[in-house]
């Protein structure tokens, strides 16, 4: 199974969660918040095989955290994933838009000029803002929209920008994330939790909370969950390789 964004470092006990990670051989994509979490992240994770990082900056905390794209720059070459990173156009935080472009445009650039990486992205109300820049930052990387929310015609742009997308248990919940899910070519899709800040039957989610998102996954594509697990270990294979 695969999870492919959630926040190992911020579950109440987090070394508990990786040992069930380790234990049931999950492959997972912690992203990290700050690049000042990077660190701990790391030693978190220093014997899980099969659990990589992801170098981020969230949205959320662009104004606060901007001083720390040095950071960002100094690390970023010792891995092939960014996340999580993004735009996000909620009233709250729109009012710091142009701190969150500058990180945004920034992170885009370096990731660039190292080669492009693999770019786990936030972009909940903010999709059109997301995909111009990354229209603009075409050689960034493999961009990897997390928990998509956007509309029909955004989604058809996000495909032929190559976009990939990781479903999580808030896109299974209603009919119109399923809706997208069916839009979505099967061959870019990975399941996610969006652990621990994403609830699912009124609890928390962990990683291994990916099997609900797979049965829906066969239901929405109508094919038995052996071929869901084919598809999606095929898709994250190819995805590395290809990156």
């Amino acid at each position: 199974m695969i999870d492919f964004h959630c926040h190992l470092d911020l579950y109440p006990k987090p070394k508990e969660v990786v040992s069930e990670c380790i234990r049931r051989d999950l492959y997972v994509l912690s992203v990290t918040t700050t690049p000042s979490a990077w660190k701990g992240t790391s030693q978190l994770l220093a014997d899980a095989r099969h659990i990589r990082i992801a170098l981020g900056l969230h949205p959320e905390l662009a104004a606060e955290r901007k001083s720390e794209l040095d950071l960002f720059d100094a690390l970023l070459h010792e891995t092939r994933y960014v996340g999580e990173v993004g735009l996000d156009g909620t009233p709250a935080f729109r009012r710091f838009w142009s701190d969150q472009t500058y990180v945004f445009e920034h992170i885009l650039s370096a990731c660039e000029a190292a080669g492009g990486r693999i770019i786990s992205i936030h972009s909940k109300r903010a999709v059109s803002e997301v995909l111009e820049r990354l229209e603009t930052f075409r050689d960034a990387g493999v961009p990897v929209l997390h928990w998509y929310s956007g509309t029909q015609s955004d989604l058809h742009q996000a495909i032929d920008l190559g976009c990939w997308f990781s479903v999580g248990p808030g896109m299974i919940a209603g009919e119109k994330g399923r809706a997208l899910i069916a839009r979505i070519p099967k061959h870019r899709v990975l399941t996610e939790t969006d652990g621990p800040f994403c609830s699912l039957k009124g609890r928390r989610a962990y990683p291994w909370d990916v099997q609900a998102v797979m049965v829906a996954l066969g239901e929405v594509w109508n094919v038995p969950q052996d071929e869901v697990a084919k598809i999606l270990n095929d898709n994250l294979r190819r995805l590395v390789s290809a990156s």
